[in-house]
């Protein structure tokens, strides 16, 4: 369903779109270079994401397009398909397909659980990435396509610069960050870099420029597959569609702080996914909801998807009209506008904190930035999020296992009430009592065998399942080894306080098949007396 355009915030709306534009203009055309592809294909993208993002996406006020995550990994993508640019295009397309699946499946609640450190591990690689990707153009030579490209040329090139390169690229640089904020809300930073190092560079040496910048519609890319590398096609571009959905529900996230209004996350999917697959059709950059050019928008009013229409128009006329202007600004502007823009990507509130934060988290965050500089996206985040899932599994299974208690003598006061002591009192030590406590998964099944394995011999097991809100297929597995090996051994098996959930999950596999429901109690007292009672008849069945 496509947004309202309504006119009740036309002012707002109005300024909000304009700004944005004059934001994302330089900020295309640099990530749009930082790709490998062209200046062309980050308006492109800027264009074709913030035109569907806004009309059919879930937050009102933002303004999407190209960033700098999602060109860091559209630049790997590109780089694996270089011969074959039709499929690079056609993994943008499936990343917005999968966007738009993940919508249908209601997927926007749970893009959020990615790990902060797994997430600021990832970003502050990716602002690093771009860092050194730019050192090569701020001093004059051609971009690099990877880090270990750029830092390996970076010695000799940096005993002969082009000193005018460097220079205006440094001035970039620091109007980018130096601007005083009163001329900031009235003049985005990287428009004025941009126009004024464009400028002064025309009464410096000759330096590297755009060149030309086509003009015109775009050429219409047809989707291409190639059947033998149709796995990293589909990797590369679940990788996409994730990070294009974490930033652009993250950014959401502000939007809704600053503008007090809530979105609808997939919703927002929904729209990204639109945009991107159109993005791939028209040979652009995919992108997603940035947090620079939405809080550009809402600062200077927008408020509704009229902005974000207003922001994408803006630049089609540029493209359609001002090619040839683009084509004189250097290569060293634009990598001083994006060397502001990767020290912004860098997570520094994290970084600061990291010394503080527990011995996983520190492992975590450092590992994901090691790769993701040096080995490549994919895998970073493959690795991270694994190793994270581990780190949770085991810091739950501590949990888990904290929570299973055996008790084989009347002494439990903490777990047991005064009535249901003195009960297992009577039992005399022959009946034993394994109580678990919370979810119950794979990770702690092993030590609960361990913990029941290591009791003295007794002659009725009593397991207390009512804190037990739930078990997986694992756990319940490993309580019917536990029932066959008590059963083996000659104790009676009670059980305690069978959950719907629980109860459900060991009828489906058979495990209630080896308990009558003359084993089953609802209350634990009453587990306690019916153990106490068959230990009566064994001692007067022996007598």
């Amino acid at each position: 369903m496509i947004n309202t355009l309504g006119l009740k915030n036309l002012r707002g709306d109005l300024y909000g779109g304009v700004t944005a534009a004059i934001v994302a203009l330089p900020l295309a055309l640099a990530f749009g270079v930082a790709s490998g592809i062209g200046p062309i294909a980050g308006l492109y993208g800027a264009i074709c994401v913030g035109l569907f993002a806004a009309l059919f996406g879930g937050t009102p006020s933002q303004i999407s397009g190209p960033t700098g995550p999602m060109t860091i990994v559209s630049a790997t993508v590109f780089t694996q398909f270089a011969a074959q640019p039709a499929i690079a295009f056609t993994v943008v397309m499936l990343a917005g397909a999968f966007q738009i699946l993940f919508s249908r499946l209601r997927f926007g609640r749970y893009i959020n659980l990615m790990p902060l450190p797994v997430i600021s591990g990832f970003m502050t690689g990716i602002g690093l990435i771009i860092i050194i990707l730019q050192l090569e153009p701020l001093l004059g030579r051609p971009t690099e396509a990877n880090v270990i490209n750029a830092l390996t040329l970076l010695p000799d090139d940096l005993r002969s610069p082009n000193t005018a390169a460097l220079l205006l690229g440094l001035a970039t640089f620091v109007v980018c960050i130096g601007t005083p904020k009163a001329v900031s809300r009235l003049v985005p930073p990287p428009l004025i870099a941009l126009v004024g190092g464009t400028l002064v560079a025309l009464a410096l040496p000759p330096m590297p420029l755009l060149g030309e910048v086509p003009s015109g519609l775009p050429t219409l890319q047809i989707p291409a597959v190639d059947v033998e590398k149709l796995g990293l096609i589909l990797v590369s571009a679940l990788v996409l569609a994730a990070l294009g959905s974490i930033d652009s529900l993250l950014t959401s996230l502000v939007a809704d702080n600053v503008s007090r209004s809530f979105h609808d996350s997939d919703r927002e999917l929904f729209g990204q996914g639109v945009g991107n697959l159109v993005a791939g059709l028209a040979g652009g950059l995919p992108g997603a909801g940035a947090t620079m050019r939405t809080l550009a928008n809402l600062k200077a009013g927008g408020r509704t998807p009229l902005s974000g229409v207003i922001h994408a128009v803006l630049l089609l006329v540029i493209v359609l009209g001002f090619g040839q202007v683009v084509s004189f600004v250097p290569h060293a502007v634009l990598a001083g506008i994006l060397l502001k823009v990767g020290v912004d990507v860098v997570d520094w509130r994290f970084l600061r904190r990291l010394p503080h934060t527990p011995r996983p988290d520190q492992v975590l965050m450092l590992l994901v930035l090691v790769l993701t500089v040096f080995v490549d996206v994919i895998t970073a985040v493959a690795a991270g999020f694994v190793l994270a899932s581990l780190v949770f599994v085991k810091e739950m299974t501590d949990l888990q296992v904290r929570s299973i208690r055996t008790i084989v003598d009347e002494h439990e006061h903490d777990l047991l009430s005064p009535t249901e002591s003195a009960a297992f009192r009577r039992c005399a030590g022959r009946a034993a009592i394994l109580h678990l406590s919370g979810a119950m998964s794979f990770g702690a099944a092993n030590e609960m065998m361990r913990r029941i394995v290591g009791v003295r011999p007794t002659d009725v097991l009593i397991i207390d399942l009512a804190d037990v809100p739930g078990i997986d297929g694992s756990m319940a597995m490993m309580l019917e080894q536990l029932i066959e090996r008590a059963h083996d051994a000659g104790q009676v098996v009670l059980v305690v306080g069978l959950q719907a959930s629980v109860a459900r999950m060991l009828s489906r596999l058979g495990v209630l098949d080896l308990l009558r429901e003359t084993t089953r109690f609802g209350a634990r007292l009453d587990a306690i007396e019916a153990a106490g009672a068959e230990i009566r008849r064994r001692e007067a069945a022996s007598a």
